[in-house]
């Protein structure tokens, strides 16, 4: 063997001397269903947002109002112990985590929370224009929370801590103007009833719906639509894998 043919014959031998770009970039895959952080861009309103965020408060306002409307009932399951009508309080703060977690722009909770209160109003809420006042401080309670965090994290730890911050402001609000001379007992209680149904109704509620709404395809022009939907067909397409048990 020459001594041409020794070198050849090492150079083929030692396949470490060149790399393949072809093979180095494919061992690196990219995921193109990876979560990005929302950008300035991503948090500006457009048209869509607008309009859902409008019909997220006129649904709710509807609800607020036929609560209210039967709002005696509720004080007549409690009139052994009034300030058990807290636990009914959750409802009138759904509509700031529900508007957030599905519009995710900054203010659409507190405009959804505040205009669901005018909508009550204006339909012949017997709580008058004070409901305006509670939406607004209310919606402002979930958007704190939702600030917090940029904008960025909608998970249901997330979700419950706008219930908290909704339900915060919901009985600090009900207690200076409707329960005022309450004895400090009745207000505590109250108090832990209040925010303990915000956060189950309002916030643990509004990830459910959101959950349930998202299969439909409805929020498909959402950053909380498509995200969902990545995740379900990641987890659908992902191969599982099978393990050998190693025998000595």
């Amino acid at each position: 063997m020459t001594q041409d043919n020794r070198v050849q014959t090492g150079h083929q031998a030692n396949p470490r001397n060149h790399t393949n770009p072809t093979t180095a970039s494919s061992a690196q895959p990219q995921n193109p269903h990876s979560q990005r952080p929302q950008t300035k861009s991503g948090l500006r309103w457009r048209t869509v947002d607008i309009i859902v965020t409008v019909v997220i408060a006129v649904a709710v306002g509807v609800v607020f109002w036929a609560v209210a409307a039967i709002w005696g009932v509720f004080e007549l399951w409690t009139v052994a112990f009034p300030p058990l009508v807290g636990l009914f309080g959750g409802i009138w703060v759904l509509a700031g985590p529900l508007a957030g977690i599905i519009v995710r722009k900054p203010g659409a909770a507190i405009i959804a929370e505040t205009l669901a209160a005018a909508v009550e109003a204006v339909l012949g809420s017997h709580f008058g224009a004070t409901a305006i006042i509670s939406g607004l401080l209310q919606g402002a309670g979930a958007e704190i929370v939702f600030l917090a965090f940029f904008y960025r994290k909608w998970n249901l730890p997330v979700m419950l801590l706008s219930g908290l911050g909704a339900g915060i402001t919901l009985v600090v609000g009900e207690i200076v103007m409707y329960f005022a001379e309450w004895a400090m007992t009745f207000k505590v209680v109250y108090a832990a009833c209040g925010i303990a149904s915000s956060i189950i109704i309002s916030g643990l509620g509004a990830w459910l719906l959101w959950r349930a709404i998202v299969p439909t395809g409805a929020l498909s022009a959402f950053a909380s639509g498509r995200t969902e939907a990545r995740t379900d067909r990641t987890a659908r397409t992902t191969p599982r894998q099978h393990t050998t048990p190693n025998r000595t």
